[in-house]
């Protein structure tokens, strides 16, 4: 579900309408434990709560494994606020997150440095 351009969020004019604090209700840790790599998943359950509109998209990016940094991207919210609402769907049961496999294995310096080149040469 795309975050739309224009409504109740988003306005090409003036920018976002609704300040990130408040979308996080003003709080700055999420009660799970993510980070921009985790894999979140709808779960299928309807969440037991009432949830903002923020919650509601994040929700319908969810039906595949999606990371939290897509979620944030698509939403348009830094990572801190967007993993605050990827935890509240979680609490209520609506979503499940995990990292994705292979994370606990460090990655190759060959493989990064071959990344940082191909960067470069773009530029």
């Amino acid at each position: 579900m795309p975050v739309p351009k224009e409504g109740p969020l988003l306005d090409d004019a003036a920018g976002r309408l609704i300040r990130p604090y408040t979308v996080s209700g003003g709080r700055t840790r999420p009660t799970t434990a993510l980070d921009l790599l985790s894999l979140v998943m709808a779960t299928g359950s309807a969440p037991r709560e009432h949830l903002g509109p923020e919650h509601t998209m994040a929700l319908g990016l969810c039906h595949g494994p999606t990371s939290v940094a897509e979620i944030s991207a698509h939403l348009r919210l830094p990572a801190v606020v967007t993993k605050v609402l990827v935890s509240d769907l979680v609490d209520c049961g609506a979503v499940t997150a995990r990292m994705p496999r292979g994370h606990d294995t460090p990655t190759d310096r060959s493989l990064l440095e071959a990344v940082l080149d191909g960067l470069r040469r773009r530029l």
